[in-house]
């Protein structure tokens, strides 16, 4: 029988103040729904994810799969009402996109546990370090005898550690069947979800708890939550790096994004921030306090320290970024140099050139990008200014303190700097007269 997961996320950010959707959020370079989405194609057959209005974004994020639209939020059983078109004979989960750190292997978990024959109804619970106003679930030899909310329950009850989490799965018919009749007769006048569990025990129904660690589990309601999810998300990078013969020198300053890539054997030094889209090749080397962002890294390439790659920056093996260097959109060839304080933007630069200290492609005119070239082998002095469009040729050099508009020959020489004169005696004679104006 194939299966269903129903993500619930048309979640306002009221607690977190904000004016983006809840799922929104980004968790280790990643909106929260993009994580939940990305466990639940590694189990479930379909998706389809229930937004709230004026919600395009988080349509685009859910993309390819289909969204349904909770026009008035009444509640969450109200919201995975809105997907009962999609039911059919499925198995059906029912997710939160508040709660995006579940593995697959617990959401394989609970559906095989729905499947094991003697089940109505699966949830998932967990165990909470402070179970605090979590709903305890009463439950004998893993089968679920009722719910009480926090709220509700006697001094028995709230001594029991085990939480509910909120996900439920069932056969898409009797999902359809309980979730019609979730009443509102509460406070706040909503349909939730959790009544499903009441009514299935009203019926006779089995109940069974499925247990999965709380840091799978947890809730993101505010920011202080938001901040423990990505430690929580940052540990297992780290330690998936590791396990990929990555060396992290200090493993809890480094900050991942879920699609970094580091080859075998790369070494990583303390502080330094992987954003999205990062691959790094074997054998390189990235030094403290750099930052990198859709980049690709060769091997054998060092960066860093406090060096700067942007989107489109891409450094060829055994090539060098070193000291307050910037790249954005630039190829740095194969062994070439770029050690310290420059900014190459749009720019390509040819294996083994070197590019001195201080030295700025000038990309932008204030409407168009344009730029540059440096071929194989050049060498750019510092403190030169590089206007662009322009392109230099293999083997050329250019003088340190250039400012460069013309383009320039394979093995020709290029100044671009006034003549310096020299005046002797006149340094002294300087400060005579300031002297005597001074009086």
């Amino acid at each position: 029988m194939s299966a269903l997961a129903v993500i619930l996320a048309a979640g306002l950010g009221t607690r977190m103040r904000s004016a983006l959707p809840k799922a929104q959020h980004p968790i280790a370079g990643r909106p929260m729904l993009r994580h939940l989405i990305d466990s639940a194609a590694a189990v479930f057959d379909r998706i389809v994810v229930v937004i709230g209005p004026d919600m395009p974004r988080l349509a685009e994020i859910a993309a390819p799969n289909p969204v349904v639209v909770q026009a008035e939020r009444r509640g969450t059983a109200h919201a995975a009402l809105q997907a009962i078109g999609h039911f059919g004979a499925d198995e059906v989960a029912v997710l939160y996109a508040d709660n995006p750190l579940v593995m697959p292997d617990t959401l394989r978990r609970l559906l095989a546990r729905r499947q094991a024959g003697d089940v109505a109804l699966a949830l998932l619970a967990m165990r909470p370090p402070e179970p605090g106003h979590y709903g305890r679930v009463i439950a004998h030899g893993g089968m679920v005898e009722r719910i009480v909310e926090w709220a509700d329950a006697d001094a028995a009850e709230r001594a029991e550690t085990l939480c509910n989490a909120g996900v439920l799965c069932a056969a898409g018919p009797r999902m359809a069947g309980w979730l019609g009749a979730v009443g509102c007769d509460n406070a706040r006048g909503e349909y939730y979800l959790t009544d499903v569990v009441a009514l299935a025990r009203a019926e006779g129904a089995s109940v069974a708890a499925v247990e999965a660690p709380y840091s799978e589990l947890r809730g993101i309601n505010a920011r202080a939550e938001l901040a423990e999810a990505e430690a929580v998300v940052q540990t297992r990078l780290r330690a998936a790096a590791m396990a990929g013969g990555a060396t992290l020198i200090a493993p809890d300053t480094v900050f991942f994004s879920v699609d970094t890539r580091l080859a075998p054997d790369v070494t990583v030094h303390p502080h330094v921030v992987f954003g999205p889209g990062v691959t790094v090749a074997e054998r390189a080397e990235i030094l403290s306090f750099s930052h990198l962002t859709q980049c690709r890294v060769g091997a054998d390439a060092i960066v860093g320290p406090f060096a700067r790659l942007r989107p489109g920056a891409e450094v060829g093996a055994r090539a060098h970024v070193g000291n307050f260097v910037e790249l954005k959109n630039t190829v740095l060839g194969d062994g070439a140099k770029a050690n310290h304080l420059s900014y190459l933007g749009d720019a390509e630069i040819g294996a083994g050139s070197n590019v001195g200290a201080g030295t700025i492609t000038c990309n932008y005119d204030g409407f168009n990008k344009h730029r540059t070239r440096i071929g194989a082998g050049a060498f750019i002095g510092s403190d030169t200014v590089l206007v662009a469009p322009l392109t230099i040729g293999d083997g050329a050099f250019i003088a340190a303190g250039s400012v460069i508009t013309e383009d320039v020959a394979d093995d020709a020489m290029a100044f671009g700097r006034a003549r310096q004169t020299a005046r002797p005696g006149a340094g002294a004679a300087f400060r005579a007269a300031r002297k005597k104006d001074k009086g």
